[in-house]
């Protein structure tokens, strides 16, 4: 949904009090955290889209990665799920099982297994889950909390928006997006359980509104400045030159005529680039602030543990505005 259109619709909703809730939605986190009487921390999110690869088996675990992704971005541990599940009655019994065994496959990888839901006849298909996840007490992460001086760690490249949206269309080939479908199917637990050795002020995930709409919730919550550096950036191997084409999908236009007038830009870059830093991005990497002094380190051990993509794309500044440079 169009970010404009998404505050229209929750501007003036009311909100009960609790105590024991100690993050709603009022940064735009990734998912919500409840205090047990315990004193232990519940967090609890929801996600679920249309069809974004033709393979179902691929759509059901692409779909259980990015819902699991909003717990691991706030240092949670998944504990189980619920499926939701829109699917055409027109449609062989079949197919949606092999959407739902992508789905219990991935959360048998992460651990968890998936414990009922809901499922309605829907002519436009629509597949993913309820996670419900525990974080110890002062350890959850959230968009607040990013410190001048603190550099920004990318874990997953860029560009599954402007992949999926070709694949529909049919103007790139399923074998030149292959690193993007691995990349969706991939949890983003191994990086978020390597980040959690370290002191990670501000966490978020870069899904729909791209790595501009994500970066800014946490410049916003934060009170800081971004600056970007755009050579420093992974993408995946066929967005460089599906860029070059200019034909971006819907939500990256969206993204960057809302958060356009966030950004500052240096001068020469390219463009083509640019575009896909608002690119809309279905599961994927964790964006993390933390020390400059730990940078290296958490690379390097983010590289060990095979989230080979992860690089430093930028820094947190004074300020409230994004800047991107060469």
């Amino acid at each position: 949904m169009d970010p404009a259109e998404l505050d229209r619709i929750l501007g003036g909703l009311p909100v009960y009090s609790d105590a024991n809730l100690v993050l709603g939605i009022s940064h735009k986190d990734d998912a919500a955290v409840y205090r047990l009487p315990s004193g232990e921390l519940l967090v609890q999110t929801v996600d679920f889209f249309t069809p974004v690869v033709d393979d179902p088996y691929d759509y059901g675990s692409i779909a259980a990665a990015n819902s699991l992704s909003d717990v691991y971005a706030m240092n949670g541990r998944p504990l189980f799920a619920l499926n939701i599940c829109c699917f055409p009655r027109k449609h062989p019994a079949e197919l949606w099982n092999a959407v739902l065994r992508g789905g219990a496959d991935k959360a048998i990888e992460a651990g968890i297994a998936i414990v009922g839901g809901h499922t309605v006849d829907d002519q436009e298909p629509k597949y993913g889950l309820v996670v419900t996840g525990i974080v110890p007490p002062g350890k959850y992460w959230t968009n607040e909390g990013a410190k001048p001086g603190d550099v920004l760690i990318l874990t997953k490249p860029l560009g599954t928006g402007i992949i999926t949206t070709s694949l529909k269309n049919e103007t790139v080939a399923v074998t030149d997006a292959a690193d993007a479908i691995a990349g969706m199917k991939t949890l983003n637990r191994a990086a978020a359980e390597v980040l959690a050795r370290y002191e990670v002020h501000s966490c978020t995930d870069v899904t729909g509104n791209g790595l501009i709409g994500h970066s800014w919730e946490i410049a916003e919550a934060s009170r800081v400045g971004i600056e970007f550096h755009l050579s420093a950036f992974p993408f995946y191997s066929a967005a460089r030159k599906l860029a070059e084409s200019g034909k971006f999908p819907g939500g990256t236009f969206s993204n960057k005529r809302y958060y356009g007038g966030m950004v500052e830009e240096s001068a020469g870059l390219d463009e083509n680039l640019v575009w896909l830093l608002f690119d809309a991005q279905t599961s994927g990497g964790l964006l993390a602030a933390l020390p400059r002094e730990q940078a290296d380190s958490a690379v390097s051990e983010l590289r060990k543990a095979g989230v080979h993509a992860a690089a430093v794309v930028g820094e947190i500044i004074e300020g409230g505005k994004i800047h991107i440079s060469a």
